[in-house]
């Protein structure tokens, strides 16, 4: 090996302060030895690094392009001692939160920025579920962090949270706005129905259909493309569809009861895998809105 990883240091460190003596300082070394590892770079490179301008020494045209080839390669051993130094505080390497996936992906990646700004050390594993998953399932994912629908065993465990509005919508060329309002359970019934489901709901043959035909999707993006596209109406969550609802084209649909429905979102921390150190808190904190994001 021609180089060393601190002889690059070093480079990145003088052209940093422009100064060979301020660079030195900073790593804890006289300025000849300094100056002697830098000079032993060069003449193994055979290539001029560094001139000296006035009292300040820059980079060669060729010193430029090499350093700039090895940053990716300084970032991440810089990173790699970062990671090392957190985990001797105590930091957790790694935090697994699994997130329904009607929860509001704005209020969601807000709450997500600001723990990373606080623990960057700290990876984040998310994981998307459907609404109808019981707490027996959601356990075999192993997560530190839930936050799902209300089923009976999460309502009894977890913090309630936050409501989440489906609405009634459907495209503004779809044949039922050619009925008189407003609409009943049988005109609904006759044209397909967009539901989300997860795909044990799905293979379900003795599930009850409300309309004589009924599209299934486990994905909440699939049915708001579905619906968007006039292949039939559905609920749908709010916040997901807003653009589309302001610039009309989905638009709620006129029902004598039920147009807007609410699903409650919990937030559960998983006690039973490891105990709530100050990353798993910060993050309850966040997701709650009990911090400012």
């Amino acid at each position: 090996m021609k180089t060393t990883l601190e002889q690059w240091q070093l480079l990145q460190a003088v052209v940093n302060y422009g100064s060979f003596a301020r660079a030195a300082q900073e790593f804890n070394r006289s300025q000849s030895s300094l100056s002697y590892q830098l000079t032993l770079m060069q003449e193994r490179l055979g290539v001029s690094l560094l001139t000296i301008v006035g009292r300040k020494a820059e980079l060669t045209p060729e010193g430029q392009q090499l350093l700039a080839q090895a940053q990716p390669l300084l970032q991440s051993f810089h990173a790699l001692e970062n990671r090392a130094s957190a985990l001797k505080r105590g930091d957790r390497a790694r935090l697994d939160l699994v997130v329904d996936s009607i929860f509001p992906k704005a209020f969601l990646f807000s709450a997500l920025r600001h723990f990373q700004q606080t623990y960057p050390m700290t990876q984040v594993h998310l994981t998307e579920v459907l609404r109808s998953e019981r707490l027996s399932d959601l356990k075999k994912r192993e997560a530190d962090v839930y936050l799902v629908t209300q089923t009976e065993d999460v309502a009894m465990r977890g913090k309630a949270l936050m409501g989440v509005t489906f609405v009634a919508v459907a495209h503004k060329e779809h044949p039922l706005w050619q009925l008189p309002a407003p609409f009943s359970r049988d005109d609904l019934a006759r044209y397909p129905l967009i539901e989300i489901v997860d795909r044990v709901q799905q293979q379900l043959h003795s599930r009850q259909f409300a309309a004589a035909e009924n599209w299934t999707f486990t994905a909440i993006e699939a049915a708001i493309e579905a619906v968007a596209h006039c292949v039939g109406y559905g609920w749908l969550p709010e916040e997901h569809i807003q653009p589309l609802l302001a610039s009309g084209e989905l638009l709620p649909l006129p029902l004598v009861q039920g147009a807007r429905r609410t699903t409650q979102l919990y937030l559960m921390v998983n006690e039973e895998r490891n105990v709530v150190d100050q990353e798993i808190a910060l993050l309850v904190d966040l997701l709650s809105g009990d911090k400012e994001r």
